[in-house]
């Protein structure tokens, strides 16, 4: 059953993967797709792949699978099915540093803006680790993300107050705030990618200790693992995996709460398969969710359909896990 399973996994990120690339204004069929990646057929099919949809393509695939990983790590940090990446404040701070280069005008620059994001999100984990370093408990590190995530978005917000007369301001602002990963190129690609999938690398061998610590941080030391010092791993790889999901694709809700829950009902707790198995996951949910808002008029992006979908799937997580 865990084998058909997986096979479907891998068959969903497969056909999520091939609808990204042929779908859009120009409709491609699956063997102009196949032509233009070889480097045959039509030029015109050609440039739309090459310059347009397989950038867009791997930035999707790489925000899933970094959102869901996080997502993984930080739900077995905290012991709560109901953590997820934005929480120790990290999206919002990225928001607020892609907000702020934006305010300033200062983004003619291509990495001004994910560079600004990136150093956003660094600021909220250096007050996190700074807190991790004093011995804080789980239970302090979620409320300091409570208060950086409050903080963050506070300025977020006056920010945007003070753009409000600047409409092209204002609408490049909300555009970001929303996440989505049309337009994006190939410096996108290589601002994010290598990142991700390094921090993807060094996540996967935490599995194990991952699973002590669930029995508890005392039944963890006991048997062998330094709790401190995979904490500091799980924070660092976590924030970093986040910033740069947020540096290129902007604020994308929900995907680390949902894919990593999801598999855990279907593959169980154990790390070794949650951690890999939730990186396939979040990259087919993201090249989903990224499929209506090539069709949808009116503003329709990749944020607000993961928010249509995990607002109400955490509703339902809530009234099947109460408080």
């Amino acid at each position: 059953m865990k084998g058909r399973v997986l096979a479907a996994l891998v068959l969903l990120l497969a056909g999520a993967a091939l609808a990204s690339l042929a779908l859009g204004d120009a409709n491609l069929a699956p063997r102009q797709v196949l032509e233009a990646v070889m480097g045959r057929g039509d030029e015109l099919n050609r440039t739309i792949l090459w310059d347009l949809r397989l950038p867009r393509t791997l930035v999707g695939m790489a925000v899933g699978a970094a959102l869901a990983a996080s997502g993984v790590a930080m739900q077995a940090f905290f012991r709560n099915p109901l953590a997820s990446p934005g929480l120790l404040g990290v999206s919002a701070g990225g928001a607020l540093g892609a907000v702020a280069v934006l305010a300033l005008g200062t983004s003619a620059s291509l990495l001004a803006l994910p560079s600004a994001a990136i150093l956003g999100a660094f600021a909220a984990t250096g007050a996190v680790m700074v807190m991790a370093r004093r011995g804080a408990s789980p239970e302090h590190l979620l409320l300091t993300g409570v208060a950086l995530n409050a903080f963050f978005g506070a300025g977020t917000s006056f920010l945007l107050s003070l753009s409000a007369g600047k409409f092209q301001v204002s609408g490049q602002i909300l555009f970001w705030l929303m996440g989505g990963i049309e337009n994006r190129t190939w410096e996108h690609v290589a601002i994010g990618v290598p990142g991700i999938l390094l921090c993807c690398a060094l996540l996967l061998p935490l599995a194990r200790p991952l699973n002590l610590l669930s029995l508890g941080e005392t039944s963890a030391q006991t048997l062998g693992v330094d709790v401190r010092r995979l904490r500091r791993r799980i924070i660092v790889l976590s924030t970093v995996l986040t910033a740069l999901a947020t540096a290129v694709g902007g604020i994308v809700g929900f995907v680390g709460l949902l894919v990593p829950h999801l598999l855990r009902l279907a593959f169980g707790p154990d790390h070794r398969r949650l951690l890999p198995l939730s990186m396939i996951g979040g990259a087919a949910l993201v090249l989903l969710c990224d499929l209506p808002t090539r069709f949808v008029a009116g503003g329709m992006r990749l944020g607000v359909v993961t928010a249509l979908i995990g607002g109400p799937f955490l509703v339902w997580m809530l009234r099947r896990n109460p408080c």
